[in-house]
Order: C-alpha cells, then sequence, then structure tokens
C-alpha cells in the first residue's frame, strides 16, 4: 500500500526499478541506496520516501537507521526535512552527497539539536583500473576473511567503528553487532590481513549495486600503522574486487585523515566527488 503525503510518499516493491533507475544517474555517489534496495529494503519494513514530478521519480530518501538523499533540489529536501523532524530518535546518521546532506541537515538542525559530529568535507573516491595493471605493489597476504575467523574479525571492526564514529557499536552483548560481521564474513565481503593470530588489516564491502562496490572499515591495527601496510593491502582488495566482484570501487574518507588518504591516492583512487556525515 502507498500512503501520500503531501510532496512525498512511501515507495514500495513495485518502485523498485524506479528507484535503480534514478540511482543509476549516479552510480558511485548512489551504491548505498542502490544496495539496500536490491536487497529487499523498499516495501520491507525500511523507509524509502520518494517525490514524483510529471509521473517520473525525481528524488528519493532513504529513511533507516541512516537518512541518505538522492538526486535531492531544494524543493525536495524541503519536503523530505518537513518528513524527517519528528524522526531523530531513530536516526544515527545522515550521509551522502555533500550538498544534498548539508542541505537537509540546515532544515533539520534546529529540531534534531547538535550532532555528536559534523564531518562536511570528505572527498568519494573511485578506483577503475586494476592496480597491477598500473605496476602497484600488491600485499600477497590479503585475503577474504573465513566464516570461523569471526572471533578475529570482531575486534578489529568494533575498534575501527569505534575510532571512526566515537563509541562502540554495542554496550553489554554483542550478539547483534557480531550477527553483522559475520553476514559480511559469510558474502565474502571482509578481506583481511592475519599475522600471529590477529587481524592486522581488514576492510569490507560495505555496499555492492550497478557494477560498483564501496568500501568501509578500512582498519590498520595500531602497532604497525606508519610501516607502510596499508596502499599494498588495499591494491590488493581492490584487485580482488575489479576481477572477482565489481569494475568499479569507491569509498568516502574525511578529509582530515592525510595518512588514509595517501594510502588511497597510492592505491589508484581519484577524487569523483564529496560526502558529508552529520553523526547523531
Amino acid at each position: 500500500m502507498l500512503r501520500t503525503f503531501g510532496a512525498t510518499r512511501t515507495l514500495g516493491t513495485s518502485d523498485l526499478d524506479r528507484v535503480l533507475r534514478l540511482c543509476a544517474q549516479d552510480p558511485m555517489a548512489n551504491v548505498f541506496v542502490a544496495a539496500r534496495v536490491q536487497e529487499g529494503g523498499v516495501g520491507f519494513g525500511s523507509s524509502l520516501l520518494g517525490i514524483e514530478e510529471g509521473g517520473r521519480l525525481k528524488s528519493v530518501c532513504w529513511v533507516s537507521a541512516n537518512v541518505v538523499p538522492v538526486a535531492c533540489d531544494e524543493a525536495a529536501l524541503d519536503a523530505f526535512a518537513g518528513r524527517l523532524r519528528r524522526q531523530r530518535r531513530r536516526v544515527s546518521s545522515v550521509f551522502g552527497d555533500a550538498t544534498q546532506v548539508l542541505g537537509l541537515w540546515e532544515r533539520l538542525e534546529r529540531h534534531w539539536g547538535e550532532p555528536r559530529s559534523l564531518r562536511s568535507d570528505q572527498p568519494m573516491m573511485a578506483a577503475r583500473t586494476r592496480p597491477a595493471d598500473d605496476g602497484r605493489p600488491l600485499d600477497p597476504r590479503v585475503r577474504r576473511a573465513r566464516p570461523d575467523e569471526i572471533d578475529l574479525v570482531l575486534p578489529a571492526s568494533a575498534a575501527m567503528f569505534t575510532e571512526e564514529i566515537g563509541y562502540p557499536p554495542y554496550v553489554g552483548s554483542d550478539r547483534d553487532y557480531r550477527s553483522l560481521v559475520a553476514a559480511l564474513i559469510r558474502a565474502g565481503h571482509t578481506y583481511v590481513v592475519v599475522e600471529d593470530g590477529r587481524v592486522v588489516f581488514k576492510a569490507d564491502i560495505g555496499s555492492l549495486a550497478g557494477g560498483v562496490a564501496q568500501i568501509q572499515g578500512v582498519w590498520v591495527a595500531p602497532d604497525v600503522r606508519g610501516q607502510g601496510i596499508a596502499a599494498p593491502a588495499m591494491c590488493s582488495v581492490v584487485q580482488h574486487i575489479m576481477e572477482h566482484v565489481a569494475p568499479v570501487v569507491t569509498l568516502y574518507v574525511n578529509a582530515y585523515n592525510e595518512p588514509a588518504l595517501r594510502a588511497y591516492a597510492g592505491s589508484g583512487f581519484t577524487q569523483v566527488g564529496r560526502f558529508a556525515t552529520v553523526i547523531l
């Protein structure tokens, strides 16, 4: 059932193809929403809002634990903000294209209050050439994590989350977070370097759709940072993804994270856009 709320409406399974076509207008920027929709998000407990114009789906906004605007102009941001103002408690972040996110946040800030963090400049980077073809060194130790290695991967995943977001991914039981990490491993979307029985490098494919794989959760163990591990390990991740998963690999990173920017540039990534994230 579709319900109409002024200029916006809640989308359902019958809208899937139109949503994917809209995301395909910028597949690198919109891979998160496209991936969630392909995984069954539309019409299955998540909320995807849409705005039509002349019978055409013009803009959408993913609304679950994360809010992600897609193809939004000023009028669309006004309309979506009107729907979102009462939903602060259910949202942990707003992220995506910087212009859209910052415009949406400008409309929500007075209602949602001070964020934990506002990251307004996050280069969105892409690699479209296999690192080996450019003569970039690969780290032969990089491989997909195995399902029986969840107890090795979980501490690295939790450490990365805590460093990046500023608070731990769980308090008390790790059951739900463990399930998320295990699902990535089962899908073959977690890459690791294991040394002496511990993970010293990790990266995940967080979203996969439209020929684009978006990497998230990149982490190097603190005691081996500065030793040149990240760039060749990332090269191996990108090489494997391009050979077996998707032809384009993307990620986004905080502009102030100079070591990460150097490592990604050394892995063949170049900036193709700008993201922003509001952490609530």
